[in-house]
């Protein structure tokens, strides 16, 4: 996988949606959740999708995680044609070059700190990566090595969703998918964690956010919009 992510230079498209559709099937109908979508994000691109609850930000974002696969058109991910792979190269995908940072942080309540960090990497773990190391690393960058052994109870939300950027970050990978990672989080707060993804940015990572709120649209290099199933301007 880290030959495959090397091949990609910054500029590069690294998401590529064609023609894209998804439905579920509820009782005896249909019901269409994205319609045509059509998007491209290059290599270094922070990315805000914006729109009403209901419009499939939530659907686009798990085609783009790979958690969830089209009914029609194609997901290309670093190059990767997502239909095209078994799951246990879905999983790996995910697990090595994919890291996810959710609203409601989705911690492990019994773990440390420390243990939360490092726990992607009991499945799947880059070559060359030390997870404890690395672990302790990342929780120092987003300001909490005197929280390391605090567990989640312990900490405030805004503490807890660090956490969770440091474990998204720990197998290192080229995009970040982050959904409402300040819904929970009172303003001031809120804007400590977006500062730490416009770091993140800055150091070349790939990010899509899905936000309703548009003052943190300001973070990111282009807003892309989406009403009912549809991508409006981008």
């Amino acid at each position: 996988m880290g030959e495959l992510i090397d091949s990609f230079g910054r500029g590069e498209p690294v998401i590529e949606l064609v023609d894209l559709c998804k439905s579920y099937q509820v009782g005896d109908m249909e019901v269409p959740i994205l319609k045509s979508i059509d998007l491209s994000v290059k290599k270094g691109e922070f990315v805000a999708i914006m729109g009403p609850s209901g419009s499939g930000k939530s659907t686009l974002m798990n085609m783009i995680g790979c958690l969830d696969k089209p009914n029609c058109g194609q997901v290309i991910i670093m190059g990767k044609e997502i239909n095209k792979l078994s799951e246990v190269e879905l999983a790996r995908l995910r697990g090595f070059e994919i890291g996810f940072v959710f609203q409601t942080f989705n911690l492990v309540p019994r773990l440390s700190t420390l243990q939360n960090v490092e726990l992607p990497t009991y499945a799947n773990k880059k070559e060359g990566i030390n997870g404890r190391k690395r672990a302790k690393e990342l929780i120092e960058l987003v300001g909490l090595q005197d929280r390391i052994n605090y567990k989640p109870t312990e900490l405030s939300g805004g503490q807890q969703q660090r956490v969770a950027i440091a474990r998204a970050l720990i197998n290192d990978p080229s995009l970040i998918l982050a959904d409402e990672p300040t819904g929970n989080l009172d303003s001031k707060t809120g804007i400590e964690i977006m500062n730490i993804f416009t770091d993140l940015h800055k150091k070349g990572r790939t990010i899509i956010m899905i936000t309703h709120d548009p003052d943190l649209t300001e973070y990111a290099d282009r807003v892309v919009y989406i009403k009912d199933g549809m991508i409006g301007a981008t």
